[in-house]
């Protein structure tokens, strides 16, 4: 058996009149992620995470954003789509640990919902997915509200 770890991180500022796409959902908020996708950032950074681990770049390198197709797109979409390249190349997800970081709104209600949409697109179980909700302690980009981050390890296998 093959055993891959993979990290990710990523970035997405708020912007007032946005929606607010975190996880699959739409989070009520005055202000909201902004991109070229929907700028889901924990969908952005899982992505990148299972490309990495499995050694085929990321997520910019497979969805560029200076391709029209993919403006505006659910990343719902690229994140199936991620999990199909893996298993095109033989790989299974084992389990995955995510941390979003920023000061409002609270996530953590919202979390078993995330885990419900995410596990789906991805075929796997709720309890094989680790979604986390911290704040900055008002410190940085996140605490001053300008931004969202997000962080997740993952870990593939190939039997």
């Amino acid at each position: 058996m093959k055993i891959r770890v993979g990290f990710g991180f990523d970035v997405h500022q708020l912007a007032e009149g946005e929606d607010f796409i975190l996880g699959g959902i739409h989070i009520p908020h005055s202000s909201g992620t902004f991109g070229h996708s929907d700028a889901d950032v924990l969908i952005h950074t899982i992505c990148d995470a299972l490309l990495g681990a499995a050694n085929l770049r990321d997520i910019g390198f497979h969805f560029p954003p200076t391709d029209v197709q993919y403006k505006g797109i659910d990343s719902t979409i690229l994140l199936k789509d991620v999990v199909k390249i893996l298993a095109d190349k033989g790989y299974k997800i084992s389990n995955i640990d995510s941390t979003i970081a920023l000061e409002k709104p609270k996530v953590n209600p919202h979390i078993p919902a995330m885990k419900k949409v995410l596990a789906e697109c991805m075929g796997i179980d709720e309890d094989d997915l680790s979604i986390k909700a911290t704040t900055t302690e008002r410190l940085g980009f996140e605490g001053r509200g300008e931004g969202v981050s997000a962080y997740a390890t993952v870990l593939i296998y190939k039997d």
